[in-house]
């Protein structure tokens, strides 16, 4: 370029000709032509560079390449594999550059010639500020109270900012699909005006029509996008949708390597969540590949671009009214969970959600449990059956709640104590009623508070439950950090200790020290001794006018 530039100054300025220039600078006349003819130099002529190792394989090459055309998406060739299969399969000395090389501009060539090169292309696309949204599940694992446990994971994704909102649940349940939606939807602040876009997942569809994109829906799922007015578009089915809502998919991956990488170590999946919501936060920061803005900033002004949230909220539970059997128990989903025994032989309503079952007896709320996602598995509580128990003791030695109770931590060490204790004193049948009713105090007492009680009672050797109750209810009252007792609401109480506990003013109160004298009797006594007298002279008149 500086030499053409250096020849068309002189032969301007200098007035000179082709031969003095090419004398001057040492070139050829043709040279000095083209330099007077164009600016800029001609491209250099690249020779075709000949691979002859390679040159031999290139059919072979060519052969998996169409293979990968039908075959399914993540068992294709790399080119690290046909490079591997090059030697082992035909003994080839190339090097693994050259086929990178060949099979990176030969995949795309390829799927030109079948006329698919829709299944590798990209084509960018704009997305409206607050008019669509992606939606998919994810899998991950967790150490769930030390339990390795397979976890779902829920992804709603604005296509405009990026703005994505997580949350963990132990099953793929339609329960899941929907309370996912309601907190996205609350958590935003709103609803797309478009479309939310789905795979064609079991939650929301029930067949897929031959026609075009349409879709037999779960009567629920069309209840719930009805209440919340929004569309559902639905990506088609299998391999040829997968690029249709990228966005969400890709984001599943990105937040399981950024946040869920190592694995995360937790107690309760609300413990899970709630990491889940800080990370949430800090993602706001972060910038999309090609953005200047980050997706705080962009999802700012989004956010005004939104349908409102209707006036109700959604209940996404499954309502249900399972029987209670003799076990006191109720089976929902082929799990098990545990009610008052005195419903036992009556129909419950049930309220089936993601992470919880809620089961009423009528308006009553009688019992809260976290949901089984194991086959057969149960949820328990050792209050539903302190009734019963104090009419067979006998039984809660070896009974399930006892067990589910210990491995849950309801049942602490104090317990233990105490009920051993009050077994040597009180024997085997009265000891373990007096931990019943020790029990029944968590009914309406914070358990920190009856854990100070019995505690107290040992430290003087009492093993009786109105001790443990009396100085639960002063550890409960001085203590102002301890939380209040629970608003599930139980079944009668049949215990007489519990029934006076229950009446705040039959209380056993902590009285000050009595300093008034002791009360005197002698004007009784008198009395007394005016009778004797009297008595005495009637038995002397008597003996003296004898009938």
């Amino acid at each position: 370029m500086d030499l053409f530039a250096r020849i068309r100054r002189d032969a301007r300025i200098e007035g000179l000709g082709t031969r003095k220039l090419a004398a001057r600078f040492g070139v050829g006349r043709n040279t000095v032509r083209r330099a007077l003819q164009s600016a800029e130099p001609p491209a250099r002529k690249v020779p075709d560079r000949v691979a002859p190792k390679l040159g031999p394989f290139k059919d072979a090459i060519d052969a998996m390449l169409w293979e990968d055309l039908a075959a399914p998406r993540k068992q294709r060739h790399t080119a690290t594999r046909i490079w591997n299969r090059l030697i082992d399969e035909h003994a080839a000395e190339v090097g693994y550059p050259s086929v990178r090389d060949y099979v990176r501009a030969r995949r795309s060539q390829i799927a030109a010639e079948a006329d698919v090169l829709a299944s590798v292309a990209i084509v960018p696309q704009e997305h409206a500020p607050g008019a669509e949204a992606e939606v998919d599940f994810g899998e991950f694992w967790i150490d769930l109270a030390g339990t390795r446990t397979k976890v779902f994971i829920f992804v709603f994704r604005m296509s405009h900012s990026g703005k994505a909102i997580h949350r963990a649940y132990p099953t793929l349940s339609q329960e899941a699909f929907l309370e996912g939606h309601v907190t996205a939807f609350e958590e935003l602040g709103g609803i797309p005006t478009m479309q939310i876009k789905y795979d064609n997942l079991g939650q929301a569809v029930k067949k897929v029509l031959s026609v075009g994109r349409r879709r037999e829906e779960n009567d629920r799922w069309a209840l719930f996008r009805s209440h919340y007015g929004f569309d559902a578009f639905y990506c088609e089915p299998g391999e040829r949708g997968a690029h249709e809502k990228g966005g969400v998919e890709g984001e599943v991956g990105r937040f399981r390597r950024s946040w869920l990488t190592p694995v995360p170590k937790v107690t309760s999946l609300a413990e899970l969540n709630g990491y889940i919501e800080r990370c949430e936060a800090r993602d706001d920061d972060r910038r999309i590949t090609g953005r200047l803005s980050t997706v705080g900033q962009d999802w700012e002004r989004e956010r005004t671009r939104l349908a409102p949230l209707p006036a109700d909220r959604f209940e996404p539970g499954q309502p249900l009214t399972p029987m209670v059997d003799h076990s006191a128990l109720v089976t929902i989903r082929q799990a098990k969970y545990s009610v008052p025994a005195s419903l036992i032989g009556r129909r419950v309503r049930a309220l089936l959600r993601a992470s919880e079952v809620l089961i009423f007896d009528g308006r009553r709320l009688v019992a809260r449990h976290e949901r089984v996602a194991v086959r057969n598995g149960q949820a328990v509580l050792l209050d539903h059956y302190l009734e019963v128990l104090r009419i067979k003791p006998g039984a809660l030695s070896g009974s399930t709640v006892l067990s589910h109770a210990r491995t849950t931590g309801a049942f602490t060490a104090e317990h233990e104590a105490f009920w051993d204790a009050s077994r040597r004193v009180n024997g085997d049948a009265a000891g373990t009623r007096e931990l019943l009713d020790v029990l029944l105090l968590h009914r309406h007492l914070p358990a920190s508070a009856v854990i100070a009680g019995i505690r107290a009672a040992m430290s003087v050797g009492s093993v009786l439950a109105e001790v443990v109750a009396v100085e639960a209810r002063r550890a409960a009252t001085t203590d102002p950090t301890v939380p209040a007792p629970s608003s599930v609401v139980t079944a009668n109480v049949v215990s007489l200790t519990q029934r006076r506990l229950m009446d705040p003013l039959a209380v056993i109160a902590v009285l000050p020290r009595d300093r008034r004298p002791t009360p005197s009797v002698a004007a009784y006594d008198e009395l007394l001794k005016r009778r004797t007298a009297k008595d005495a002279a009637r038995n002397s008149n008597e003996g003296a006018h004898p009938a």
